[in-house]
């Protein structure tokens, strides 16, 4: 079978080389074009070029990038027209991948997308470009079907690939021996984000938060992983004015909500971690406030953590810029560890069945019936 794909970031390359790899134990051979990294490359594919090629973020850097990877997006569709690939697949990075899609499906290429842009929050105009550009999105998350199949787009829930992931990690008890972290204290996890301007706009106000819930709670211990070294040093020198029973974890983020008894969290991916993990949370988030402004307008949904846009109400509470302050976050922490946490973790098992595993297999499985006889 000739199969195109075209993985821009990391996170792509990963679920697509499980896919792949899933693929190929069924006895199917795979002659694999496109791009990709490490992951897709260990199964067979030569990239045209280097994944790190277009891996922008940003407003600045893909305007300076731009005719580079306008030079890229034409190489590849010149390649996948001359291969004529039984399917071709986009993993994520709409921006890049769609308009391809799009040209390679109006020469006859059957085409998919997997991981379906966040058209539930903003742009919705999207989907137009969307339905020429498509014969199928996967989706991660089974709200997403709805909003697709409404506009006209084949569309279908392949499971997130992290409910397989997070059920290889060690128990709890293990972890927090492994951690050095204290084994009959109660532990609160604190992720206040893993990009420099978040942890700088929410960081003052968690350890604000966690100095009024240490005085409430005497057997209180704080966990922070850092996303890296740079977020490590920035983190310490916003403790460092406090007296706090916390430790400071370089990385192992899951490893932290795993062995955690509650999280106080920044809005983000992580959220439908600690939900698969089954962790009563507080989500919170802040940011500059003209950003807050412009993006405030943006946003069509009216939850922003994952388990709450998953449930279509608020089952986790959500403090928001100005609703940030140390005394809410301490109430809402409080909350969860005097109680209200089981009544989360009782929705958590609900919405994790609804998303389910089994992530590559359910994916090929939605890719066969579109692969040109």
């Amino acid at each position: 079978m000739r199969l195109g794909l075209c993985a821009g970031e990391a996170s792509g390359d990963l679920l697509a080389g499980s896919i792949l790899r899933a693929w190929q134990q069924r006895g199917t051979s795979l002659d694999i074009t496109g791009i990709g990294g490490d992951q897709m490359q260990s199964q067979g594919l030569e990239s045209l070029c280097a994944i790190d090629r277009l891996a922008v973020m940003g407003l600045v850097e893909p305007l300076k990038r731009f005719p580079e990877l306008l030079g890229i997006r034409r190489r590849l569709i010149a390649q996948q027209q001359r291969v004529t690939p039984d399917l071709f697949v986009g993993v994520d990075s709409p921006d890049f991948n769609l308009p391809i899609e799009r040209r390679l499906r109006a020469t006859g290429i059957p085409t998919a997308h997997l991981v379906s842009p966040s058209v539930w929050a903003w742009r919705r105009g999207r989907l137009r470009g969307i339905r020429e550009s498509v014969d199928r999105m996967l989706c991660l998350l089974p709200f997403e079907v709805d909003i697709y199949r409404e506009a006209g787009i084949d569309a279908m829930c392949v499971g997130h690939p992290l409910v397989d992931e997070l059920q290889q990690l060690p128990v709890a008890e293990e972890l927090r021996v492994a951690m050095g972290l204290p084994p009959t204290k109660t532990l609160l996890a604190v992720l206040p984000g893993s990009r420099e301007g978040e942890v700088r706009h929410l960081m003052p106000v968690f350890a604000d938060a966690m100095q009024l819930l240490q005085a409430r709670h005497t057997n209180l211990h704080f966990v922070i992983p850092a996303a890296n070294a740079a977020r490590h040093q920035q983190i310490e020198s916003v403790l460092q004015s406090k007296s706090l029973s916390v430790s400071l974890i370089r990385g192992q983020g899951r490893e932290v909500m795993r062995c955690s008894d509650a999280i106080m969290i920044a809005s983000g991916t992580a959220t439908l971690e600690a939900m698969l993990l089954r962790k009563p949370m507080v989500i919170s988030y802040r940011m500059a406030s003209l950003s807050w402004g412009i993006l405030s307008r943006l946003v069509k949904t009216p939850h922003v953590g994952l388990p709450n846009v998953l449930a279509g109400e608020e089952i986790v509470p959500e403090l928001l810029q100005h609703h940030a302050t140390a005394s809410r976050l301490a109430d809402a922490v409080s909350g969860l560890l005097e109680g209200d946490g089981a009544k989360q973790v009782g929705r958590f098992d609900e919405l994790a069945g609804l998303i389910g595993g089994n992530f590559a297999e359910r994916s090929i499985d939605a890719l066969l019936p579109l692969v040109k006889e």
